[in-house]
């Protein structure tokens, strides 16, 4: 009797995609092949783009707005935005400055109450938000509003000024700035600290991310909360952490800013780098409705900014057609990032 040979149909789930599909699959790509052009783009038209010596100035720049994409990336994936960022960066050295200077003590004696009331600040943020279910567009506006308002009114009440009193004389400084605020040169190319510590906590971030059951928590808590909850992700503990971990690096920020002006923070600092923080984030692959998204994409996207931002100045155009430019770049990047996501889902 002649044998039936049974073909048994390929699962889809189980197939191999191929490499385009993989790369596709990557938040990341699309600011990737945007940050070549740019550059390729700018080394033709602006020479100075071209002196190895500006390299270092370029990376501080995107460094400035990098470290901060790293939470504000994380907790756009986790489906929230944080409005109040750019001046939770300005309290931060603000309080540090202050608290050293009014009460005549160690630097460091600041700093660490600057990290506290930064980490405060974002625990609060993140309880109000699981707590009253209000977006978290308004609650960090409120917050936001909140932390203008003290940095001014503090500012003038202690000092009589809107800056802060010069700390760079007390004890604790110099020490202080060495780990925020320094700079050392490579090859002649003069590297400052923060360019380092931000390609540090951007690899650090993007293994939580990739590694962990934790980074898994913040795609589950971005793409569906209720869902997530149900198969035991704690959600209310996710979104407050991230909310944490914007506080914290507010305060890193904030210390840098602190310790990079000689001890001296202007208290209207910091408004508006929140949509600079969100749009490095979205540049680099963050979907604003929660769920997809990448830390090394958000740190492209800060270098793409930083590129753009000194590029047309080095190439002697005028700077006001910079903010229309960057309008556009985030339209454009929010449509590709969509577009990108749809295909790799339907491969």
């Amino acid at each position: 009797m002649a044998s039936t040979i049974t073909t048994v149909p390929a699962d889809d789930r189980v197939s191999a995609r191929s490499i385009g599909a993989r790369l596709l699959s990557r938040p990341e790509i699309g600011s990737l092949v945007g940050a070549a052009v740019i550059l390729v783009f700018f080394l033709i038209a602006a020479p100075p783009f071209r002196d190895i010596n500006n390299t270092g100035t370029i990376l501080y720049q995107a460094a400035l707005i990098g470290v901060m994409a790293v939470p504000v990336s994380l907790l756009m994936i986790g489906g929230e935005f944080d409005l109040s960022a750019g001046v939770a960066v300005t309290t931060a050295g603000l309080t540090a400055g202050i608290i050293a200077y009014q009460l005549s003590v160690n630097v460091w004696v600041g700093i660490v109450i600057a990290l506290a009331l930064s980490l405060a600040v974002g625990l609060f943020n993140g309880w109000l938000l699981m707590r009253t279910g209000l977006p978290s567009f308004l609650v960090t506006l409120g917050t936001f509003f909140i932390l203008q308002g003290l940095n001014i009114a503090v500012t003038r009440l202690t000092s009589g000024a809107v800056a802060s009193n010069s700390i760079s004389d007390m004890d604790g400084f110099s020490t202080a700035k060495a780990i925020f605020a320094s700079e050392f040169k490579v090859g002649g190319v003069t590297i400052k600290i923060i360019v380092v510590w931000w390609i540090a906590f951007v690899a650090l971030a993007a293994w939580v991310l990739q590694r962990t059951q934790i980074g898994n928590w913040i795609f589950a808590v971005g793409g569906d909360a209720a869902a997530a909850r149900a198969v035991g992700v704690p959600v209310t503990k996710v979104k407050i952490g991230l909310f944490m971990a914007v506080g914290f690096f507010a305060w890193f920020t904030g210390m840098q800013l602190l310790f990079v002006q000689n001890g001296v923070v202007q208290s209207g600092e910091g408004v508006g780098k929140e949509f600079l923080y969100i749009i490095a984030a979205v540049v680099g692959g963050c979907l604003l409705t929660g769920g997809y998204g990448s830390v090394i994409g958000g740190a492209i996207g800060a270098l793409i900014f930083s590129m753009v931002q000194l590029g047309v100045v080095y190439a002697g155009w005028n700077p006001d057609w910079f903010k229309a430019f960057l309008g556009a770049m985030l339209l454009l990047a929010t449509i590709v990032n969509l577009v990108v996501k749809r295909r790799a889902e339907a491969r």
